[in-house]
């Protein structure tokens, strides 16, 4: 099936030097013509930065983005939101936890016209997904059960990287959050508009910390505290008032103008 929309792919990296160059051949290996590929490199002190700089004359639909010092993986998508050119918008992680090759089914309901928002759920679990640590999995599921609880919702990942966007609905947010604060402040302002949510399974080939994992018991509490700010405060806000009715708008003016 040939797409014909753009697609973007945006890679926040910091300190992913074993791991970057083989994420960007996997990207670049999708069948995607119409692609381009933003990298925001975090202030990374490895060798990650020259690692994709050295990739730009090998992929001409990369960019690279470079920010001096590490400012988190909410910042760096921020910038890369602000960059992208595509119709859809979708997060890929530096490290190798998910697959790039499974990019194309989280996309599909988008391109089919089912979706304006897609998740890529662990807990659907498609073809693998590594056994690892059990508080982990049971902060994931807290975090999205409160979640869901806040917006109505019966999601069952909210903290999963793998994320689409139709570009109506992620580039009006103006991201407020810090660390890894996005996944619950994307998922509670979406949640407030008429976006169409969809669920699709992925695999999930996780690390240890010996292997470079860098979420933290901190960013569990960062959560809880971003869950309550961002479906019971912010919204009301004006800056939250003005994000969801522009999105409202941009979709309506969408379906309007496919009929």
């Amino acid at each position: 099936m040939k797409i014909l929309m753009k697609i973007s792919i945006l890679i926040p990296a910091y300190n992913e030097c074993s791991s970057i160059k083989i994420v960007l051949e996997r990207v670049f290996s999708l069948p995607i013509e119409n692609l381009e590929v933003i990298v925001v490199d975090d202030g990374s002190t490895d060798g990650t930065c020259e690692i994709v700089r050295s990739c730009l004359k090998t992929y001409s639909k990369l960019r690279l983005i470079e920010q001096p010092v590490n400012l988190g993986k909410t910042a760096a998508i921020a910038l890369a939101i602000r960059q992208a050119t595509g119709d859809i918008l979708m997060i890929q992680d530096a490290d190798l936890e998910y697959d790039p090759q499974e990019i194309p089914d989280v996309i599909q309901p988008i391109l089919n016209d089912q979706a304006d928002v897609v998740y890529g759920s662990r807990f659907m679990v498609k073809k693998a997904a590594r056994v690892l640590y059990f508080y982990h999995y049971l902060a994931n599921k807290g975090l999205t059960f409160l979640s869901n609880f806040l917006t109505n919702r019966n999601m069952s990942d909210i903290e999963t990287c793998y994320k689409a966007f139709r570009k109506e609905v992620i580039q009006p947010m103006k991201l407020t959050s810090r660390g890894f604060g996005m996944e619950v402040e994307i998922t509670a302002m979406i949640c407030k508009t008429r976006a169409r949510t969809y669920e699709v399974p992925i695999s999930y080939y996780g690390r240890t910390y010996d292997e470079g994992k860098k979420i933290g018991l901190s960013d569990g509490f960062e959560a809880l505290w971003f869950i309550f700010y961002y479906n019971l405060i912010h919204p009301f806000f004006k800056d939250g008032k003005c994000y969801v009715a522009e999105v409202n708008r941009l979709l309506a003016e969408r379906r309007i103008s496919e009929q």
